[in-house]
């Protein structure tokens, strides 16, 4: 995976936290703890716009519509 050097700027105390982690062999080096942080961040985004979006759905609509589509499906079914 290509990967691009960028500069960021912390707070003194989340700094401190950081490198903590990363003397304490969590991770080993500033890069990995800030690469996994913002994987984890931009994961739990994606996750929380997905419920949202299930939110807006009908729940007895789409429970319909999957038994309309069970029983259509069933017909189109072999015997055994």
């Amino acid at each position: 995976m290509a990967a691009s050097k960028i500069a960021i700027t912390m707070d003194d105390n989340m700094l401190k936290q950081l490198d903590m982690l990363v003397k304490s062999n969590r991770f080993p080096n500033r890069s990995k703890a800030i690469q996994e942080a913002e994987a984890e961040k931009l994961m739990r985004m994606e996750k929380s716009c997905l419920a949202r979006e299930c939110s807006k759905l009908d729940p007895e609509f789409e429970q319909s519509m999957a038994e309309e589509g069970i029983s259509s499906e069933l017909e189109e079914w072999p015997e055994y």
